[in-house]
């Protein structure tokens, strides 16, 4: 799976600052008319804190029978810095590197992290939707920005999380009782489609089972490293 278009990725902060903005007003927020989700990916990114890289991995899940059908991982380094609200540009690239290595095209995206819930509407969700030209969801453990009400206590109770007067996500209790998460179009999809894919996608846990997998599979990849420098 390739990007349908590409920018540098060799930028500085301020230059990062003025393409998000440039490519946030590029992010569509309705469903495509032809939407038939039958694989969701799930992609995450976690680091070898000892040896200063990073992976990445996706996750390709029947999206209704949510059993994985195909895994994909890339290892790099960071090539650029650690900056609130500029993550995408740190942890895009090797994760397209593991997008090139799938033959299942998915459907739909979901991103541990934010989609439009970002300071510049454009978190690492719109931005790997929109290179990938796909349906993409961020779904965040914790609150990047917004005030929000607490939902109430039962699965699928949601309350909207508002940032300077705009609607940027949803708050979503996908167990009951349990913390909520925060649910934020990426791209080519509406936030109502958004909040029902990632109750869909969390029948049994707090998070989606997509976001689960690839979790798992990027601690995998790490083991893998680990033992790979205790070798003689």
């Amino acid at each position: 799976m390739q990007p349908v278009f590409q920018h540098p990725w060799t930028l500085s902060e301020e230059e990062a600052i003025t393409l998000q903005k440039e490519l946030a007003a590029r992010v569509r927020l309705t469903d495509p008319e032809s939407l038939h989700i039958r694989y969701a990916a799930g992609v995450d990114v976690a680091y070898d804190t000892d040896d200063d890289r990073l992976v990445a991995a996706v996750v390709i899940l029947d999206a209704h029978s949510l059993e994985v059908v195909e895994t994909a991982s890339a290892v790099g380094r960071p090539s650029f810095p650690y900056i609130p609200g500029l993550f995408s540009f740190r942890e895009i690239p090797p994760v397209l590197q593991a997008f090139e290595k799938l033959e299942i095209v998915p459907d739909l995206i979901v991103c541990d992290g934010q989609g439009i819930a970002h300071p510049r509407r454009f978190g690492l969700a719109s931005h790997l939707g929109m290179l990938l030209d796909t349906p993409s969801i961020g779904c965040g453990k914790t609150r990047l920005i917004g005030e929000y009400e607490e939902p109430a206590s039962i699965r699928g109770s949601s309350s909207q999380l508002i940032d300077q007067g705009e609607v940027v996500g949803h708050v979503l209790r996908t167990q009951d009782q349990v913390k909520p998460v925060f649910v934020s179009p990426g791209h080519l999809v509406s936030l109502e489609t958004a909040c029902a894919w990632v109750l869909k996608l969390a029948p049994r846990y707090r998070l989606p089972e997509t976001t689960r997998q690839a979790d798992q599979q990027v601690r995998r990849e790490l083991t893998k490293l680990e033992a790979q420098r205790r070798l003689p």
